[in-house]
This record gives C-alpha cells, structure tokens and sequence, in this order.
C-alpha cells in the first residue's frame, strides 16, 4: 500500500484516530506538521490531548484551524521578532508593585502573554471547540496530572504550559497547577479509549553537546527537567505505547527559541514522512487482521 492511497484505504476502513501533542516549549513547533499531514491525508482526528505547548498547538486543532493556517500564524508572528517585543511589551505591568510581583524569574503571568499572542480563531471556553480537547496539567500539592476538559480554555492552556523557573502557576477550581509536561510529557493515555489509532508525539528533546563543555545554570535547569521527563517517557512506552510514537529531532533547539521558528519547522520536516509511514504500518496491519 502506498501513501498515496491512504486516504482511500482509510475511508474503506474507517479507523478513528486521536493524537496527543507533547511538551517541550519552542520544539512543539514541530507538532504543526503532524497536523498538516493529517490535513493532507483528510484525516480529521476525533479527540486531541495536550500538554504545554502541546495543550496550545491542540487548541488550535480542536478550534478548526487547519495545519496551514497554524504555520501561517506561528511563522508571521514568532518569525517576526519586532511584533514578538511589541506584544510582550503591550502586556508590561501598569504599575511597580505589578512589576515587583508580575516580571520575576518565575513569576510571569503565562495567561496574560497567552492573550496577547493565542489567535482569535481559539474560543474562551472548551464548549466552543470543534473537536473534543484534553489539557493535562500538574497539580502541585496534589502531585499528581490532572485533566482538565471543560470551562475556560485559556487558563487551562495556561496552566497546563506553566513551565516552573519561568511562569506563575495557575489557580483552577482552588488546586495550584503548574506544566503538565511534568507529570505526563505526552498524555496519550487518556485517549487510548477514545479512536482506533493514538498518535503520541514527543518533543520534550535531550540536553546536546559534544560531552565536554558544563552547561551553565539555566541550561543545567532546563536540561535536567528534559532527562526527568524523558525518564517518565521511557517507563511509559514500556507499560502501554500508543500506536503511533513520533519523536521529531529537535534536540538542537531551546526551551524558548521561539524566534526560531522557521528553524524548527525546517529541521523537524522528517516527521512529516515518518507519519506517514507510521500510518501505513497501522492501518495495513487492521486491514490484515
């Protein structure tokens, strides 16, 4: 079987399919080709997950936007670094004890920076959705994921992208929330119920180098975070994988190369094909059983 009959198999079949978007800051950019080549193979997911940057890009899924309307806005905004500081700086505190509490080191208001860059096409609310959303994020005191599928969408996203050392966490319904990514990179599981074939994509990266160099403190943070949840990632593709795991190459990329954009979509172009290959393998192998 061959991509280029994909669509036709898959209509004779109609598997259902679901995928879950990880976390991993400006490497999630690379989710936009996984749902670009969705788009291309007219294959319209019946449940998305999220986590982080995964929750954003998932949003945009469940709201319609197509993977072109997606990388059209990711590229005109973050590949535009004068209107990227003319947000931010739109957003600045009104006041110094705004400043004082709002622009530490860990202490930036996520869910105002999201309003300022989220397109208008993601509605306020998850009833407003096209397609059936799940945000995981961490509680912190209750120390363990949490899933969040209903209500205001935006503090969701926000709670669930609340990367620690960088973001204030988010109140929802009284329990303190902080990244999802923490607690489950790549939340698959809650999907595995949901559609006949789970795609899980991974983007939380590894620390890169030649081995010699010591990485300085920030890198040494967020480099240790990538090995813990690397670490949580391993265990649960021993336990249950879903049907689908992709890991796009995004180890060369930050946290926060956001203005990167372009980079990253160009470096992590591969996944398009893989997808597509994983496909085949999966919907072949229902055809034959």
């Amino acid at each position: 079987m061959t991509n280029q009959n994909l669509p036709a198999v898959v209509s004779s079949s109609t598997p259902t399919i679901a995928v879950a978007f990880g976390g991993g800051g400006a490497r999630g950019l690379a989710h936009i080709h996984v749902i670009e080549v969705l788009d291309e193979l007219g294959l319209k997911p019946v449940a998305v997950a999220g986590a982080s940057i995964g929750a954003i890009m998932g949003a945009g899924l469940a709201a319609g936007m197509s993977g072109r309307e997606i990388r059209d806005y990711a590229v005109e905004t973050l590949g535009n670094s004068g209107l990227v500081f003319s947000r931010l700086w739109s957003i600045r505190p009104d006041n110094m004890r705004d400043a004082l509490g709002g622009f530490r080191l860990g202490q930036f208001n996520l869910e105002r920076i999201l309003k300022a860059f989220l397109p208008e096409a993601i509605p306020d609310d998850f009833k407003d959705l096209v397609l059936p959303l799940k945000i995981v994020a961490t509680d912190y005191y209750g120390q363990c994921g949490t899933l969040i599928e209903t209500g205001p969408l935006r503090p969701a996203i926000a709670a669930s992208a609340a990367l620690p050392a960088l973001f204030m966490p988010v109140r929802i319904h009284g329990r303190v929330l902080i990244d999802g990514g923490i607690f489950n990179p790549i939340p698959y599981e809650p999907l595995m119920d949901e559609a006949d074939i789970v795609i899980g994509v991974d983007v939380v990266g590894a620390p890169e180098g030649d081995g010699t160099h010591v990485p300085n403190r920030i890198d040494s943070l967020f480099g240790a975070s990538q090995l813990m949840m690397q670490a949580n990632v391993a265990l649960k593709l021993r336990i249950a994988p879903p049907h689908i795991f992709l890991r796009p190459p995004v180890n060369r990329f930050k946290v926060l190369d956001f203005l990167k954009v372009e980079e990253v979509l160009e470096a992590t172009a591969s996944v398009r094909d893989e997808l597509k290959r994983e496909l085949d393998r999966v919907i072949e192998a229902r055809i034959r059983a």
